[in-house]
């Protein structure tokens, strides 16, 4: 299938695996009495950082981030819009200082810019949010994304890839950034193990009706 461009970093993915769609997903949404169940339409938003990155206590040079390849898997388990949340000020290729930067970041209370305009999401009823977990939290672009969107009345789930924290104070965050959105059951994969990460995918996926159990 082929991406959508209505965003330049903004593509649509259906099932690619597994049969037909009406075998692979089970998205029922509201509809009147009477009427066919209609789809629920997800977004699935992510950051992710390629270049250097931590490796197993060391360091290796990636050409695709960790969170790219988790949210590529999802998309292509489930029909979603896809759209890649970019810094409009890069991080650095080298790991140390992108992790000084996001120390500041933090400690500062910063909103990274974004690179481009965001999509209007009033056709969502589910919206999926992807990010590494960089000193437990989730990056502030993060928070720069959930502020600059009308998430009101939308189901938020929370992916993260991680090295040694799970899901850190990811879903915390969000409670505290969206305190009046559902934050749904988190997904949290070991970025050394994302290549691997299909079945917890499917059944993160399954727990939240979005995939045919």
């Amino acid at each position: 299938m082929t991406e959508r461009t209505a965003y330049p970093h903004l593509g649509r993915r259906g099932v690619l695996h597994g049969g037909t769609a009406a075998a692979a997903l089970d998205l029922l949404g509201c509809s009147e009495p009477g009427e066919p169940a209609k789809p629920k339409k997800v977004l699935l938003a992510y950051f992710s950082r390629a270049g250097e990155n931590y490796f197993n206590g060391g360091r290796t040079k990636l050409e695709v981030g960790k969170t790219a390849v988790l949210a590529r898997m999802i998309a292509e388990l489930v029909d979603v819009d896809r759209l890649e949340i970019r810094a409009a000020d890069p991080y650095p290729e080298a790991y140390d200082p992108t992790v000084a930067r996001n120390k500041r970041e933090q400690e500062t209370d910063e909103r990274p810019p974004i690179v481009g305009a965001l999509p209007d999401l009033a056709g969502y009823d589910t919206v999926m949010l992807g990010s590494p977990i960089w000193n437990v939290r989730a990056p502030m672009i993060m928070r720069t994304f959930v502020e600059s969107v009308d998430l009101a009345g939308r189901t938020v789930l929370p992916f993260v890839t991680y090295a040694v924290s799970g899901l850190g104070g990811i879903v915390d965050d969000y409670r505290e950034w969206l305190p009046d959105n559902t934050i749904g059951e988190g997904l949290s994969v070991r970025g050394e193990d994302v290549a691997g990460a299909r079945p917890d995918v499917e059944e993160w996926l399954r727990a939240a009706i979005l995939l045919g159990r």
